[in-house]
């Protein structure tokens, strides 16, 4: 299961994404995948919610638009050129002057 957002920008809403690729909408039990869904143990309450009542979830069309499937993220981290290998495949020039590249 993969969480999604989907419809138009600015107003999308909660879904999921199974197995086997189809996608279904899950704002009947939450309102946003927002750090207060998270902190509740949203997940694991979303994976209940969808096991006892999947036929509440109606389908959502292949055509409709997919926006970032987390709401308002207070954080994000990146990740920079840590290892020669990652440069490498990035074809990026290998930081000089460290002995984190062996």
């Amino acid at each position: 299961m993969k969480l999604i957002r989907f419809g138009d920008p600015g107003r999308e809403r909660p879904g999921i994404q199974l197995a086997d690729g189809t996608c279904v909408d899950v704002s009947n039990f939450v309102r946003d995948y927002d750090e207060s869904f998270f902190a509740c143990d949203g997940l694991a309450q979303l994976q209940d919610w969808f096991r006892l009542g999947r036929t509440s979830a109606l389908p959502v069309p292949h055509f409709v638009r997919l926006g970032s499937p987390i709401c308002r993220p207070s954080k994000i981290i990146c990740i920079g050129l840590n290892f020669r290998d990652h440069a490498e495949e990035s074809g990026m020039a290998i930081p000089q002057g460290t002995n984190h590249f062996p």
